[in-house]
């Protein structure tokens, strides 16, 4: 009799499981696959086709999938190989507070997800969370801030962390919840398209971050006396700026972006930067209609950009840049080498840069499928702005980010590690600096 069993069925995202099909006959050919529908109804999907062992038994930890969306061992491809249906769909887990329900099908041959007369032997679903028991989300309204703050459970103190993203807006709360299922306190920010904060993206007023990072240190289950940024795209050129500009972020992560000012100005009390030009016409469009912003910037290194490179010679605290080598929308590898330079040519030695290659831009916790391109929706209007011209083009061309699916997924899985490591690492020390 086909059995098929995934361990834990209920679990953390960024949790392997453990799944085995047995009863099968001896070295039957099988198709195994993946679905799940997101918030909105979309689906999202996956196949691998497996041979069974002698004695009829398949265990993903050893079996190698011989064909389908990946090739060769991979215990959790069926989750990180799933595709969307609708054409530059990204998986967002809006509502933290329910899990992803992911289904998972057994068929005694090779099939197709088009074969629609195939009836599965055997099925099993598999919750996965993002909000770990005992966590406490609290909705942040205090002053200019908005966001949701993650607080594990216990007393505390606890290290305290700064999330953004990027050019989507609103605000994602899904890597902050599992964070703080880790033992961080976790503060999911948003700075624009969200609430009553501007619609639009006109300008990087750091007085506003400066605003969120006092308010979390101020959170009586804070430990101080330092704060950690982790931050993507967009979100990591601000978050360098935190680090370069705000004495109480000790520890930063900038996965993917760059490391001077691009596309808005930016201002901090008195000090005004204009934003290095970019290039509509160096825009490149991919074969599946997606839109590369790969070399559309001007190069920072220009005497008449220096004025827009962030002075990250300033930055008291760590820097960890992590790059995805296949980055099709930022030159992130090169823009962080510059910055090591710029560290090393004072003298400076508080920055480091890992690199994944393959990796693409939109680098997510572990066993998040690969958005290779999508388009920077719901916030439609951003596309708009007049003052961007980086974003001033088309709704119906999504933007592409880059990847290949197996390799970007071991960078997920290992980068995870490093960026818990990071943190605690200086979080943790700072207390004793006291």
């Amino acid at each position: 009799m086909f059995q098929l069993t995934a361990t834990p069925a209920s679990a953390l995202s960024d949790e392997p499981v453990h799944i085995r099909a047995t009863g099968l006959p001896p070295l039957q050919l099988v198709t195994l696959a993946a679905s799940l529908k997101d918030e909105k109804g979309h689906l999202y999907r996956s196949k691998a086709f497996y041979r069974a062992d002698e004695a009829g038994e398949l265990d993903l930890k050893q079996a190698p999938a011989v064909g389908g969306d990946y090739v060769g061992v991979h215990p959790m491809g069926l989750f990180w190989s799933m595709k969307p249906d609708r054409p530059f769909g990204r998986l967002l887990k809006r509502d933290v507070n329910s899990p992803f329900l992911v289904t998972l099908d057994l068929y005694d041959s090779v099939c197709s997800h088009d074969s629609a007369t195939a009836q599965p032997r055997a099925s099993q679903v598999v919750q996965r969370w993002f909000l770990s028991p005992g966590t406490q989300r609290v909705p942040i309204r205090e002053g200019r801030v908005r966001g949701a703050l993650f607080l594990p459970p216990g007393e505390g103190p606890f290290p305290g962390i700064v999330d953004m993203f990027g050019g989507l807006g609103g605000l994602i709360e899904f890597r902050a919840s599992l964070l703080a299922a880790h033992g961080f306190a976790v503060l999911a920010l948003a700075y624009f398209a969200y609430e009553d904060l501007p619609k639009l993206l006109r300008e990087v007023d750091l007085e506003y971050f400066e605003e969120a990072a006092n308010l979390l240190l101020a959170h009586p289950k804070i430990r101080g006396p330092g704060i950690g940024v982790l931050s993507v795209s967009k979100g990591a050129e601000i978050g360098l700026a935190m680090a370069c500009f705000l004495k109480q972020v000790v520890a930063t992560v900038c996965i993917n972006g760059p490391t001077a000012l691009y596309d808005f100005p930016f201002r901090y009390r008195g000090l005004v930067m204009s934003p290095i030009p970019s290039f509509l016409e160096r825009m490149q469009v991919h074969v599946s209609g997606a839109v590369s912003l790969l070399h559309y910037r001007g190069d920072p290194r220009e005497k008449l950009n220096q004025r827009s490179v962030f002075p990250i010679e300033k930055a008291q605290g760590q820097i960890l840049f992590i790059i995805g080598e296949d980055d099709q929308s930022t030159n992130s590898k090169e823009y962080a080498k510059q910055a090591l330079e710029q560290l090393k040519s004072h003298g400076r030695s508080n920055g480091r840069m890992l690199l994944y290659p393959g990796a693409g831009h939109l680098l997510e916790p572990p066993y998040a499928p690969l958005c290779y391109a999508s388009r920077i929706y719901p916030v439609s209007a951003l596309l708009n702005n007049p003052i961007s011209v980086s974003y001033n083009y088309s709704l119906s061309q999504p933007l592409l980010w880059g990847g290949d699916p197996a390799a970007h997924a071991a960078a997920q899985e290992h980068a995870w590690g490093e960026i818990q490591k990071f943190f605690r690492l200086h979080l943790t020390q700072t207390r004793s600096q006291l």
